[in-house]
């Protein structure tokens, strides 16, 4: 019996426009999985963004829908397009043009995990690829598109929060450059997947909570704010990545002893982000 594909917390009563989502904090890892991996169980779990979902499991309580992976990111990657399949691991794929993620190993079916692991020894059969697709991607991206417009539908519009987290050294090319190094990194692609003033609010969040933000510089979003965010149109997606070694030994994957202080500070950003999806809070642009 396959394990759940996602897990969708709602609110008592949705006040507001805004889903949470956390696509690649998922632990429920297959034992069919573990026994073919040629990693061990904790170098597999590297690419988790662990502990996001407890980050922000508090969105509920705000008034917003809350919905996180079930399957891990190393099984089946849900910020992927169904199509971006790898021919160095996949049966029967045949290349077509340079896709720079299916490239480096990181496609919808992963190839390796953090600092290039491979995670098998050998391919995968086309079917395999198909059965992860249909009972883990699919399912979750039909919850989160049936979210999405159902906020539309009550508010007239709707925001994704896409709640990721990234490496603290993911952020070293930045510091160099003579800037703060960043501690938040909001992705909107550049202004092609949110309107500016969602982003406005999402950024004043936390930076009032002393975090340290950059937008777009070295994650702009990846398929999910490319794929739900149609500003023109009042769906805005936002993709949010925040430094690990804030709340977590990396190397450990468990939590750090500054993760309850912060896990607080982040229900005070997630309550003013669901602030922004309440009625009349922020002038949109209109469909």
């Amino acid at each position: 019996m396959p394990k759940a594909a996602y897990h969708l917390i709602h609110p008592e009563r949705r006040t507001t426009s805004v889903v949470f989502a956390s696509p690649h904090s998922g632990r429920d890892y297959p034992w069919t999985f573990l026994r073919r991996t040629a990693l061990n169980e904790h170098s597999v779990r590297s690419s988790e963004d662990a502990f996001v979902d407890q980050l922000f499991d508090c969105a509920p309580r705000a008034g917003a829908p809350f919905i996180k992976a079930g399957a891990p990111r190393a099984y089946v990657d849900l910020n992927r397009s169904a199509d971006e399949l790898d021919p160095a691991l996949i049966e029967g794929v045949s290349r077509q043009g340079h896709n720079p993620r299916v490239a480096s190993g990181l496609g919808v079916i992963p190839r390796v995990v953090a600092n290039g692991q491979a995670i098998y020894s050998g391919k995968l059969s086309m079917a395999e690829a198909r059965h992860r697709i249909e009972t883990y991607w699919r399912p979750y991206h039909t919850a989160l598109q049936g979210q999405l417009d159902q906020a539309h539908m009550m508010f007239g519009e709707a925001i994704l929060v896409d709640c990721h987290s990234m490496p603290h050294e993911a952020v070293d090319a930045v510091a160099r450059r003579g800037v703060r190094r960043p501690e938040i990194v909001l992705g909107d692609r550049f202004g092609a997947a949110a309107d500016g003033a969602v982003v406005d609010r999402i950024e004043e969040a936390f930076t009032r909570a002393g975090l340290v933000v950059t937008r777009n510089t070295p994650f702009a979003g990846a398929y999910i704010t490319q794929a739900y965010g149609r500003p023109a149109r009042g769906r805005h997606a936002v993709q949010i990545e925040i430094d690990r070694a804030l709340y977590m030994n990396e190397r450990l994957i468990r939590p750090n002893g500054n993760f309850e202080g912060f896990r607080r500070v982040m229900r005070d950003v997630v309550r003013e982000i669901a602030d922004i999806g309440r009625s009349d809070a922020v002038p949109l642009a209109a469909e």
